[in-house]
């Protein structure tokens, strides 16, 4: 379950010493933070503490968090010029901490439980990029797309060298399994996804040449099926949005599926999270490959007897 550390009061206690740029580029604090939600509810799998910006820093455009939420870049990718200058030869010397924080996580982990790396989507780190930071209105990348196709290609071009070569790092570094998120998929018409997103999604699929399973989430994306499955993940992450056993039938059996539990559930009550992660693993049973997740990540205010009651029910279900 992704970002499950952030409803931990371990984890705050942390945040009270700690920023979290400091907790990402710090292998040891990085690895407590992956490790914390793996001792106290005994997840399958751990997932690497990190962000998707980190290839923005690692590129030369670095980040930070605003002081009233959101992201800030350095500065806004604005000119070929900045798009020019984007290093993806210096890449794994700034990101060097994420594999040795996927070391010390993998050595403590041992063989019992898996471990996940990421990394964001060409798509989606673009948006960030371009507009420098969050914004209520991603505009700038769709400008691009539509008026500036050769810019737009040359941007793509480097961020899925990037997110490609990160990747490699963090199988090399032994990530069982990589999820590449394209949060900011549903931006896109459905006719445009596959060129825009798609397209260089599969590239970085492509380049990771099956060393090991790969996970695709795009979110908001219910048109574009055949173009997930085209991008050769190996499992599709599927969002709150749809009723995941509706989605098991139009994919081949040969394609998991991860999902997809309505985070917000993980702030009512244990027994409603319980009743609806019934109601999802009951409408599965018999399908194969579902992997129990949520929808997309865990909510800050999470309450903590919320995330067992799910663990609980799916470790229980018969």
């Amino acid at each position: 379950m992704r970002q499950a550390g952030r409803a931990l009061p371990e984890y705050r206690k942390l945040k009270g010493k700690y920023d979290f740029l400091n907790l990402v580029r710090t292998p040891e604090l990085a690895t407590e933070v992956t490790l914390q939600p793996i001792r106290r509810f005994d997840f399958d799998a751990a997932i690497l503490f990190s962000d998707i910006l980190v290839v923005a820093e690692g590129l030369g455009q670095k980040y930070k968090f605003r002081t009233g939420g959101g992201i800030q870049m350095s500065y806004a990718l604005r000119y070929i010029d900045d798009i020019k200058a984007l290093d993806v030869s210096a890449l794994p010397d700034k990101l060097d901490y994420i594999p040795q924080a996927l070391q010390l996580v993998k050595k403590s982990l041992g063989d019992k439980t898996a471990l996940i790396g990421f990394a964001g989507s060409p798509w989606t780190l673009a948006n960030f990029m371009l507009e420098g930071g969050s914004t209520s209105d991603f505009q700038h990348a769709k400008r691009i797309f539509y008026t500036e196709p050769k810019i737009f290609s040359m941007l793509m071009e480097k961020l899925t060298a990037a997110v490609s070569r990160l990747l490699q790092m963090q199988v090399l570094a032994g990530a069982d399994a990589v999820q590449i998120f394209d949060s900011l998929g549903g931006l896109l018409p459905q006719s445009d996804f596959p060129m825009a997103s798609g397209h260089w999604i599969k590239q970085i699929v492509s380049s990771l040449k099956g060393t090991v399973p790969v996970i695709v989430f795009s979110k908001d994306i219910h048109g574009n099926w055949d173009t997930l499955m085209d991008t050769g993940a190996n499992v599709l992450g599927i969002d709150s949005g749809v009723r995941l056993a509706d989605i098991r039938k139009v994919l081949p059996s040969s394609i998991g599926v991860q999902g997809n539990l309505d985070p917000f559930l993980l702030m009512t009550t244990p027994e409603i999270v319980a009743s609806e992660t019934s109601r999802i693993l009951t409408e599965m049973r018999g399908a194969r490959g579902h992997i129990f997740n949520l929808g997309h990540g865990v909510p800050p205010d999470s309450k903590l007897e919320n995330i067992s009651a799910l663990v609980d029910t799916v470790k229980n279900f018969k």
